[in-house]
C-alpha cells in the first residue's frame, strides 16, 4: 500500500517512500513525514489538531526537560484537511528506537493521559458510533454491544472472560490512547515520544491493561507483569483487554491468549 501521487502531492512531499516497521505495517515515510492509511476524517479532524498544539505545547515548555515526554506532531495537507483519501501525516522523528521497557511505556502513558484529561474534559461526537473492528472490539469489552459472531473457540473464551467479570470500578473515563504498546518510541536523548495515538474515551486503567497485554504477548514482557492484574479492578481491566483483542482480532492461535486469559478468567 502506497500512498498516491495526489496524497504526496497535498503532504508537499516526495514521492520516493521508505516503508516503516510496526503497526500495520503500511506506514511509509516521505521527507520529513510519516504518512499513515486507513484514517477516519471524523476522528483525525478534531485529534490531530489538539495532538499537534498539545506536541508543540510540551517541546517549548521552558520547564522541559530532555527527558520528558514528547508527541509526534501530526501536519496537515497544503489545503489545511488532515486526512488525504484516507491517509494522515505526521512529523517523522529521526534516531527513534521503539521502547521495549514495559514500564517507561506505561510511565509515558500516565503523563499523556494525565495531560490530555486536562485538554479535552467531555466525549468527542467524533468517537461515536464507528463500526471498524476495534471500535466494535471496544463496546463489547464495556458490554455495551452484543460478541459478534466468531469462530466458536474464540466465542468460547470471550464469554467466558465477560461472565467473570465482577463490575469492579475501572475510573472514569478519558480520553486514552488505546494501542500504546509498540506506539512509544524513545529519541536521542531517551525521552519517550508517543506516536500514532488511537483514541478511545474509556478508564486510563483499561489502556495500561492494553498496554500490558500487548507487551507481554507481542513485545517480549517478562509475563510476570501480569501478576498483578489477577485480582479487583485490575482484574476486570485485564479481562476487558483480551475481549477487546479476541472480537478485534479473532486470533487463529488462541495458545497464547489462553496462556494469559485462562487462569485469570477462572480465577485460578
Amino acid at each position: 500500500m502506497r500512498p498516491s501521487p495526489h496524497v504526496l502531492d497535498l503532504f508537499a512531499v516526495p514521492e520516493d517512500t521508505q516503508p516503516l516497521p510496526g503497526g500495520q505495517g503500511h506506514s511509509v515515510r516521505a521527507g520529513d513525514l510519516v504518512l499513515s492509511p486507513g484514517r477516519d476524517p471524523r476522528i483525525q479532524d478534531w485529534l490531530s489538531p489538539l495532538l499537534a498544539r498539545f506536541a508543540v505545547r510540551l517541546d517549548v515548555d521552558p520547564t522541559r526537560r530532555r527527558q520528558d515526554l514528547r508527541v509526534a506532531v501530526p501536519v496537515p495537507a497544503r489545503d489545511g484537511s488532515w486526512v488525504v483519501d484516507g491517509w494522515a501525516a505526521s512529523r517523522y522523528e529521526p534516531g527513534t528506537v521503539t521502547c521495549q521497557n514495559l514500564d517507561l511505556a506505561i510511565a509515558a502513558g500516565h503523563v499523556l493521559h494525565a495531560r490530555l484529561a486536562s485538554l479535552l474534559r467531555e466525549r468527542p461526537a467524533g468517537l461515536e458510533g464507528h463500526t471498524d473492528r476495534w471500535s466494535v472490539a471496544e463496546r463489547v469489552a464495556f458490554g455495551e454491544e452484543a460478541v459478534p459472531p466468531l469462530r466458536p473457540a474464540v466465542h468460547e473464551l470471550v464469554t467466558r472472560a465477560l461472565a467473570s467479570l465482577d463490575a469492579s470500578s475501572l475510573g472514569p473515563d478519558q480520553l486514552v490512547h488505546r494501542d500504546l504498546a509498540g506506539n512509544v518510541l524513545l529519541d536521542a536523548d531517551g525521552a519517550p515520544v508517543v506516536i500514532d495515538v488511537s483514541p478511545a474515551w474509556r478508564p486510563v486503567l483499561w489502556a495500561d491493561a492494553v498496554c500490558v497485554l500487548d507487551s507481554v504477548m507481542w513485545q517480549g514482557a517478562a509475563p510476570e507483569a501480569l501478576d498483578e492484574w489477577t485480582s479487583g479492578p485490575h482484574r476486570d481491566a485485564m479481562l476487558r483487554a483480551a475481549v477487546f483483542r479476541l472480537v478485534a482480532d479473532d486470533p487463529e492461535d488462541l495458545d497464547a491468549y489462553l496462556d494469559v486469559v485462562g487462569p485469570i478468567a477462572v480465577g485460578v
